[in-house]
C-alpha cells in the first residue's frame, strides 16, 4: 500500500487469516459482551449434536467432531446474543425513538438485549411497555383492518428456524397473502431461480464429504473468511492436500491467500499458515459473464484440439442445449472478454487447461456472483462450466451456493416464498382446511416499493433489519415511517424498529442460545445448512429476561388474534414443536419421519435429485444456457465509470456492525472508505488518503456519498469498494436482477471526484 499519505485507522496487516489474531479477537469479543466464567462452556456447545447452532454462517458441521466446531466471527454471533447488556423498559424511558435515531447503528445493537414487549407511543415519542396478550390483540385488529391481506407484507430474516418459518408461511397464507419479502431476496435468489432452470434444484449438490474427494476447487465471488468463516477449516484441509484452488475475485482477501487453522497445532505452535489460492485472478466487477465464458471458449477449443477436455458421453445423456452454448461461445470474441473481464486471454486458457485435467471439481461461489444485475446468468454459467465435464453427480464434484444466515435456505424449504407451487398449496388446503392464495406475492424489493408507493400498510419482521438492508434508504426508511402497521421480532435494537409508523411493536424473542420452555418441556428447533442438511439446535441458557418469548410462540399469539375462526389450535403447536414437525411432514416432500430423523446427531439430508443425475426440469435433462454477449449491460458505459462492490467488514455479520475495525484490509476504528486501485487513483487526479465524493450513475435519482477517504487497495482496475450497509445510499431501489428481483449490490455504476468538486453538466 501506498505511503505518500498516512491515514488514521489504515495500515497494513501482515499476519494470516485465523491463526493467533483470530483467537485474540475471540477473547476480546467474550470479555466485552458476557461473562469470561460461563462464555467458554457456551462457546463448546456450538454446532454440537446437544447444542445449538450457531446464529452466525450456514457452512455445515464436521461429522468427525474436533475440539470445537465455532470460529471467530461464530463466536462474535454468539457472544452478541448472549450479552449481558440489557435494553429495559427504564433504558427506553430515557430515551426518545428520535435520540435514538441519530446514533450509529453500532451503538443501537450493542446497548443489548431486549427484555419486555414494547409498543411506540406517539404522543412521548417513547417505546413503553405492554402486556403480551395486549400487543396480539391490537395487531390482529390492525391485521383485520386492512382492506385487502395483500396490504400486509411478511418479512422472514434467515436466523428464524423451521418451525418458526412454517407458522409464519401458515400465518399469512390462512390470513391470505403470498407477501414473503425474504432475507433470500437480497442474497441468493439467483441461485434459488437460476439453477432449477439448469439441473432442476435450487440448492447446492455437495456435501462436506465431496471437498474430501475432489480434485480441482473454483472458488468466485466470495470472501470466506469473513463471510462463511468455518468454510476456512474445510478449504485448509483441501490446500494442504494440494488440490489447486483458483480464486477470482476483485480484491485481494486475506483468508483466500493465507490462513491458519486454530485446532492446527503445528501452525499455531510455529506461527505457520496455509496458502489458500494456488491461483487468483482479480476479475473487475461485472465481469463474471465475461470470465466465465473464457474459461468455457477456452475448454472447447482445448477440446477441438487435443480431445478429453469435455464429458461428451454425460452431455449427450444428461444435457440439452450444448450446440447452443458451442455456437455462442465460438462468436464471443477475445478481446470482449478480455475487456469485460479484465483479465489475459493467456491467463483463462491457463485455468481451462487444469480444469480439463481434473478428475472431480467443485465450484463456490457468494454474493459476489449473486448480486449482479446478471446474477441468474452468472448461476446458470457456472453450472454450463460444470456441466460440460460432467461435474454435477459425482463424488468430489458439485456446484456449492454460500447461503449466509443459518437457516435461509430452510426457510425456503418450509415454504417462505413468494412463488408457491400448486403441489404444496393443495397439501396445505388439504391438511388445515382454508384454501390458500394463489396469486404471486411480493419479494423484498416489491415489497418496498408498495411501502413507497402507499399500497402496502403492514409489515410483520420475523427478525432482521429490513430497512437498513435494503438498497436506497432515503426511500426505504421514509417509506417505513408512513406504516400504519409495523411488528419486529427481535433479540436487539436496530435502525428498522425506529422506524415508526402509527403503530409499532417491539417483540423481543428468545435466541438460539438460549432454553426454550413450553409446556410440554424444553423445545429443539431445527435448521438447513447450505448443504441440505437439516438438524436440531437447542439453547442451554437462562434466556435474558422472564418475558421472552420464542419465535414460534409470538408467531402463534398473532395468528390466533388475527384469525379467530382459524381451525389451527396454534397454542396446543407451541406445547409441543414435534406437533409443528409433524405437519411440516404432512405437507413439504422430504420430511419423512421428521422428528426421529432430527433426534440422530448430524440430522438427516434433504433430497437432492441433481446428486443422482436425475433432472427436475421440464425437459428431464440439466440444461445449459446463453447468455449473449459478455456485458453485464448491453450499452458500454463512458471510460469515467467505475464498478462499486458493496463488501462486509472483517467485524460485521450482514447489517450486524461487531466493532469499527476490518483487520485483514488494514482498517481500523472507521468504516468510511473507498477501496481503490492505485492506477485508478492517479487517473483520477487522486492519492492515497484524499476524501472523494461518489455519485451514482442513474437516470432516475442523483445518489451521492459524499466526503469519504479513498485508499489504494490490491482490487482490480476499474472496481472500487466501500462498506455496506452504509454504501447501499448508492443503490437504486430498481436497480436489479429482473429475472430474481436481487439488488445489484456488487456492481454499481459510479463516478469518483475530489469531495467538493463540482459535476460536470452531461
Amino acid at each position: 500500500m501506498s505511503q505518500r499519505n498516512k491515514v488514521p485507522g489504515v495500515r497494513p496487516y501482515d499476519g494470516p487469516a485465523g491463526g493467533w489474531g483470530a483467537l485474540k479477537a475471540t477473547a476480546q469479543a467474550v470479555r466485552r459482551q458476557m461473562d469470561v466464567v460461563e462464555a467458554p462452556g457456551l462457546l463448546l456447545r456450538t454446532n454440537q449434536p446437544a447444542g445449538f447452532d450457531c446464529p452466525g454462517c450456514a457452512w455445515p458441521d464436521k461429522e468427525h467432531r474436533s475440539t470445537f466446531q465455532f470460529c471467530e466471527n461464530g463466536a462474535k454471533a454468539v457472544t452478541w446474543e448472549a450479552t449481558s447488556k440489557r435494553v429495559t423498559p427504564e433504558f427506553f424511558q430515557q430515551h426518545t425513538v428520535s435520540s435514538l435515531l441519530e446514533l450509529p447503528d453500532f451503538d443501537l445493537e450493542n446497548f443489548g438485549r431486549l427484555t419486555h414487549p414494547m409498543a411506540y407511543d406517539a404522543a412521548t415519542d417513547k417505546f413503553l411497555p405492554v402486556p403480551w396478550e395486549t400487543a396480539f390483540a391490537r395487531i390482529g385488529e390492525a391485521l383485520r383492518g386492512l382492506d385487502s391481506p395483500d396490504e400486509a407484507e411478511f418479512y422472514t430474516s434467515g436466523r428464524a428456524s423451521n418451525e418458526a418459518a412454517y407458522l409464519f408461511q401458515l400465518f399469512a397464507r390462512e390470513l391470505g397473502t403470498n407477501n414473503f419479502p425474504d432475507c433470500s431476496n437480497m442474497c441468493h435468489e439467483a441461485t434459488s431461480v437460476g439453477l432449477p432452470q439448469s439441473i432442476g434444484i435450487g440448492k447446492g449438490t455437495v456435501s462436506l464429504e465431496d471437498f474430501d474427494l475432489t480434485d480441482f476447487v473454483i472458488s468466485i465471488g466470495h470472501n470466506p473468511g469473513t463471510n462463511h468463516p468455518r468454510m476456512m477449516g474445510t478449504l485448509h484441509e483441501v490446500a494442504r492436500r494440494k488440490v489447486p484452488i483458483i480464486v477470482f475475485n476483485p480484491l485481494r482477501e486475506r483468508a483466500l491467500e493465507r490462513f491458519a487453522d486454530p485446532q492446527n497445532v503445528a501452525e499455531m505452535a510455529t506461527y505457520g499458515s496455509t496458502d489458500i489460492a494456488s491461483s487468483y485472478y482479480q476479475v473487475k466487477a461485472g465481469g463474471d459473464v465475461a470470465a466465465l465464458k473464457g474459461i468455457m471458449k477456452a475448454l472447447l477449443a482445448l477440446d477441438a484440439r487435443d480431445g478429453g477436455a469435455l464429458d461428451h458421453a454425460f452431455i449427450a445423456e444428461h444435457t440439452l442445449g450444448f450446440d447452443a452454448l458451442a455456437a455462442d461461445l465460438a462468436a464471443t470474441g477475445w478481446d470482449d472478454i478480455e475487456r469485460e473481464s479484465g483479465l489475459k486471454r493467456a491467463d483463462l486458457e491457463r485455468v481451462a487447461g487444469a480444469y480439463a485435467k481434473s478428475t472431480a471439481a467443485i465450484v463456490t461461489y457468494g454474493m459476489g456472483i449473486t448480486q449482479h444485475n446478471t446474477g441468474t446468468a452468472n448461476v446458470k454459467l457456472i453450472a454450463d462450466l460444470l456441466l460440460l465435464r460432467g461435474n454435477i453427480g459425482k463424488p468430489g464434484a458439485g456446484i456449492c451456493p454460500l447461503r449466509g444466515h443459518s437457516n435461509v435456505q430452510g426457510n425456503r424449504t418450509v415454504g417462505i416464498t413468494e412463488k408457491p407451487g400448486a403441489d404444496f398449496l393443495r397439501r396445505l388446503e388439504e391438511v388445515f382446511g382454508f384454501t390458500p392464495p394463489r396469486e404471486h406475492g411480493h419479494d423484498a424489493v416489491q415489497a418496498m416499493q408498495a411501502m413507497v408507493r402507499g399500497t402496502a400498510k403492514a409489515l410483520i419482521c420475523l427478525g432482521g433489519n429490513l430497512a437498513v438492508a435494503m438498497p436506497d434508504p432515503e426511500l426505504c426508511f421514509t417509506a417505513m415511517k408512513r406504516l400504519r402497521l409495523s411488528v419486529h421480532l427481535g433479540t436487539k435494537l436496530n435502525r428498522s424498529h425506529l422506524l415508526v409508523g402509527e403503530e409499532t411493536f417491539l417483540l423481543p424473542v428468545l435466541g438460539r442460545t438460549e432454553i426454550d420452555l413450553q409446556a410440554g418441556g424444553p423445545q429443539s428447533v431445527t435448521v438447513e445448512d447450505s448443504m441440505s442438511m437439516v438438524h436440531a439446535s437447542a439453547g442451554k441458557l437462562k434466556p435474558a429476561s422472564e418475558f421472552l418469548r420464542s419465535e414460534a410462540a409470538i408467531i402463534a399469539g398473532m395468528a390466533r388474534a388475527t384469525l379467530p375462526d382459524s381451525k389451527v389450535d396454534w397454542l396446543e403447536l407451541i406445547d409441543d414443536y414435534d406437533r409443528i414437525r409433524d405437519l411440516i411432514e404432512r405437507t413439504i416432500p422430504g420430511f419423512d419421519d421428521y422428528n426421529r430423523r432430527i433426534r440422530v446427531p448430524g440430522g438427516f439430508r434433504m433430497p437432492l435429485p441433481a446428486t443422482g443425475r436425475t433432472w427436475n426440469t421440464p425437459s428431464g435433462k440439466a440444461e445449459f444456457s446463453v447468455f449473449p454477449g459478455v456485458r453485464e449491460r448491453y450499452e458500454p458505459w463512458p471510460d469515467d465509470v467505475l464498478r462499486l462492490v458493496t463488501i462486509r467488514s472483517h467485524d460485521q455479520y450482514n447489517t450486524t456492525i461487531y466493532s469499527l475495525d476490518d483487520r485483514y484490509r488494514g482498517v481500523f476504528g472507521r468504516r468510511d472508505v473507498l477501496f481503490m486501485n492505485a492506477e485508478d487513483l492517479a487517473a483520477h487526479g487522486l492519492a492515497h488518503g484524499d476524501r472523494v465524493d461518489i455519485e451514482t450513475v442513474s437516470s432516475s435519482r442523483r445518489l451521492r456519498l459524499e466526503n469519504i477517504t479513498a485508499i489504494e487497495y490490491n482490487i482490480a482496475r476499474g472496481s472500487v469498494a466501500a462498506y455496506y450497509p452504509e454504501a447501499n445510499v448508492l443503490v437504486p431501489l430498481d436497480y436489479i436482477d429482473k429475472e430474481c428481483g436481487t439488488p445489484s449490490y456488487k456492481s454499481i455504476p459510479v463516478r469518483i471526484r475530489r469531495a467538493g468538486a463540482r459535476a460536470a453538466v452531461t
